[in-house]
């Protein structure tokens, strides 16, 4: 087990208790919770550790391991190298790979026409605003602000929500230091709805960091495990102070999953 401080007594006693359901579902944010929040999002990656101990619950009889992230796919993979058997959903859920046949995504002309204006006002604010960051997804454009001044910054935002706020097809979210406008309306809770029963999943563990994971959280059952990683309100049940304090749980959930034995047919 790693070296960072030791679980809360709760946590461990859940994480023990769901480690012997009939099929687990391991649902992880990315950036926050298996990954330290870093300025640039291409240079974030997970915890060894965390990575390490996410991929022995890959492959694990009964067990589904999933990162379930707000990045586009593309950018999932690329940072987060998951292992082959992971499923992997981006945008908040506009994306889903769920194996080799899963669709990709098609948006139709109306979606389209949505997502260009929406790069646009985008566009135009951090033309106008330094520090600020456009990033694309297939489904929808990102400003970034961590890295302007606050001044700058509420600009930005100010311009971006009265340019996308009304607009038919666009759905606005924030997170961490970011405003994002989406022309597929996804959320993580759908994600987990849809995890769960495409996996058939008895029990549901969920980690994230940040606002947008409320959804997820607001979407377990009773006997699932949400643990939210840093500070800010939040309705799950856990808390970790930092993505450190992460492979600690997974590698006892790992362990412990790894010791149980499926109930006869």
């Amino acid at each position: 087990m790693t070296a960072e401080a030791a679980i809360d007594p709760q946590l461990e006693e859940a994480v023990l208790r769901i480690a012997r359901t009939d099929r687990l579902l391991v649902a992880m944010d990315f950036d926050g919770t298996m990954s330290p929040l870093v300025s640039r999002a291409q240079d974030a990656r997970p915890l060894p550790a965390a990575a390490a101990a996410f991929a022995v619950l890959a492959g694990l009889e009964g067990t589904t391991a999933a990162l379930v992230s707000g990045r586009a796919l593309a950018s999932l993979r690329a940072v987060a190298a998951p292992p082959e058997q992971a499923l992997l959903v981006g945008s908040h859920g506009a994306e889903v790979w769920l194996g080799p046949e899963s669709p990709g995504l098609a948006l139709d002309n109306e979606q389209q026409l949505a997502l260009q204006r929406a790069v646009a006002s985008v566009q135009k604010a951090v033309d106008a605003h330094p520090g600020t960051v456009l990033e694309r997804k297939p489904a929808g454009v990102v400003l970034h602000y961590r890295q302007a001044a606050a001044q700058a910054a509420a600009a930005a935002v100010a311009e971006v929500r009265q340019a996308a706020e009304g607009q038919p097809g666009l759905f606005l979210s924030e997170g961490k230091m970011v405003l994002e406008i989406s022309v597929v309306r996804a959320d993580k809770g759908q994600s987990l709805a849809m995890l769960r029963e495409a996996t058939r999943a008895t029990a549901v563990i969920f980690a994230g960091d940040d606002v947008t994971d409320e959804h997820g959280f607001s979407a377990l059952h009773h006997g699932d495990v949400g643990i939210k990683v840093g500070p800010g309100d939040s309705s799950a049940r856990f808390r970790l102070e930092s993505p450190g304090q992460l492979p600690a749980v997974l590698e006892l959930l790992a362990a412990a999953r790894a010791r149980w034995k499926p109930a006869p047919a």
